[in-house]
């Protein structure tokens, strides 16, 4: 029954502009259509949408409403957008969690984030389970691809429940959508908090960057939980489209390249590690693919790798991608026309966000020289969540401080020098750790590399270099390395000790965890 409050709040609710509507949208216009592909099965959208409401249903039942946060700890599945879209419908926050995280590192979010339901699945149940011991809030347990018993609620029994339906009710688009928790490489996670206007101007600046069509076939290898993978589903949920969701585990880039020609995918992103890996394989220049673009991010690519990119796949646009979680994320794009003219370049800033490159004093630097890029726009998040001072410090100035060192060139393109945080000073000069590992990326022996900085007596610090090597039964000096560094490398830059490991730590969005290759290799 409609009442006439309902009523009178119809007509404000069917303007709102977020992928909720947007989802309502499809199913009424295009019921039939694809939404999402996983492992051969369709979901279509009137699905999607069916499903997610009756998810909504359910959490309205167990006391889930506007404001409240819900966790989804699993891997990529349809029902990962089910939860999220049902959570949105009540006006609650999802908060997406990386599930390589151990017990209590889920739990200090669980706790920060007040959750008080969490969506897991079944391989991920024991994880969701030890975790709810550890935070009593965490009330409800719903297990995709599981069966209810023992404390925990099958997410397919949960739709198959009779009951009242949820009430629906108008979601201003600056209310937040999801609280998204960094990676927390250098220190405990902060939530960066986004709404559905932060999403939908992610969704516009991704149909700008990528010419994203209702026709295009997105390819999605990145985990759920990351910003990159919701960030890249944003358009599809604008437009229409299709998007295949690629099963998690270790990256098989032969698979990749197997499930890429089979689904049509027109459109595909991968972090550099990924892409290097696919330039790698036996035979890819014959590939038959429909890709038309590349795109990457979350890392920094070394020259070697963009050209690998543009010889393996050269009909296909190659588009760099660059940015951070508080922005939702994308700040810098860097086109297919301007990707040989600029290697290298992250791009230009998006026209629909200010930046302004700055030194500590927040004073503009020129171009050519190094600052601190920070931001303004639709796309920055509203804070992190419960951490006031976190937010405060984060908006010094009245913009966004990114904590990315960049230089500008007199064209506006952007070059990514280093991590604030991960500049080394020796002997009172800068040195940028993206910059030698660029270097070191070029050598013909290094498949990988990362250069941290080690506590030193005279120099206050050196550089050391951490690489893995093509061929795990090869060797690499530094003795070997010194003249390959100095083609490229002022002599105060060169690493001062090389360190060879097998492979270097990643966290699961593709980022080298530096703060473990300090613990291990920084004294």
């Amino acid at each position: 029954m409609t009442t006439g409050a309902q009523a009178l709040d119809e007509p404000i609710r069917s303007r709102r502009n977020h992928w909720n509507n947007q989802l309502a949208t499809h199913a009424q216009m295009r019921p039939d259509a694809v939404a999402l592909r996983f492992k051969g099965v369709d979901t279509t959208w009137r699905q999607l949408h069916e499903r997610s409401g009756k998810f909504a249903d359910a959490l309205a039942r167990r006391g889930v409403g506007f404001g409240d946060r819900v966790l989804i700890l699993a891997l990529n599945y349809p029902e990962y957008l089910e939860a999220v879209f049902g959570i949105n419908a009540l006006g609650a926050i999802a908060v997406p969690v990386n599930f390589r995280l151990t017990p209590p590192e889920v739990a200090y979010i669980v706790s920060d984030s007040g959750a008080k339901a969490v969506v897991t699945d079944s391989v991920l149940q024991p994880l969701a389970v030890a975790v709810r011991a550890q935070a009593p809030g965490l009330e409800s347990v719903f297990v995709i691809n599981g069966a209810s018993g023992d404390g925990v609620i099958g997410f397919d029994d949960a739709l198959a429940e009779e009951g009242e339906a949820h009430v629906a009710r108008d979601i201003p688009e600056d209310t937040p959508s999801l609280i998204m928790y960094t990676s927390g490489t250098t220190g405990s996670p902060k939530g960066a908090v986004l709404s559905y206007a932060n999403m939908n101007a992610q969704a516009l600046t991704c149909i700008r960057a990528l010419s994203s069509t209702p026709d295009t076939v997105g390819f999605c290898t990145s985990p759920l939980f990351h910003i990159a993978g919701l960030g890249s589903l944003a358009p599809a949920f604008l437009l229409g489209s299709k998007t295949v969701l690629h099963p998690l585990g270790a990256f098989d880039p032969v698979e990749f390249l197997d499930a890429v020609e089979a689904e049509g995918a027109t459109t595909a992103f991968c972090v550099p590690a990924q892409w290097q890996a696919i330039c790698a394989v036996p035979g890819v220049k014959e590939r038959r693919t429909a890709l038309e673009v590349l795109s990457w991010g979350a890392a920094p690519a070394s020259d070697s790798v963009l050209e690998a990119m543009a010889e393996c796949f050269p009909n296909a646009s190659n588009v760099a991608v660059f940015g951070q979680t508080e922005m939702s994320p994308i700040t810098c794009v860097l086109e297919g026309k301007d990707a040989l003219r600029k290697l290298g370049s992250v791009g230009k800033p998006i026209p629909t966000i200010q930046t302004r490159v700055v030194d500590d004093e927040m004073n503009d630097v020129a171009p050519g020289e190094v600052g601190e890029i920070v931001y303004r726009g639709p796309t920055l998040m509203q804070g992190y969540w419960n951490k006031p001072e976190a937010t405060a410090d984060a908006f010094a100035g009245g913009w966004f401080h990114s904590g990315d060192l960049v230089k500008q060139d007199e064209d506006g393109f952007v070059w990514v020098v280093d991590r604030k945080k991960d500049m080394i000073i020796s002997g009172g000069e800068n040195i940028y750790c993206a910059e030698v590992e660029n270097v070191l990326f070029a050598h013909p022996k290094i498949r990988e590399a990362a250069v941290i900085g080690r506590t030193h007596e005279k120099w206050g610090e050196v550089p050391v270099a951490v690489v893995a090597l093509h061929d795990a039964d090869a060797e690499l000096t530094l003795a070997e390395l010194e003249p390959f560094l100095n083609e490229s490398l002022a002599r105060y830059k060169h690493p001062k000790d090389l360190v060879v490991v097998a492979e270097l730590p990643r966290n699961a969005s593709g980022k080298v965890v530096k703060v473990q290759l300090r613990k291990d290799f920084s004294s």
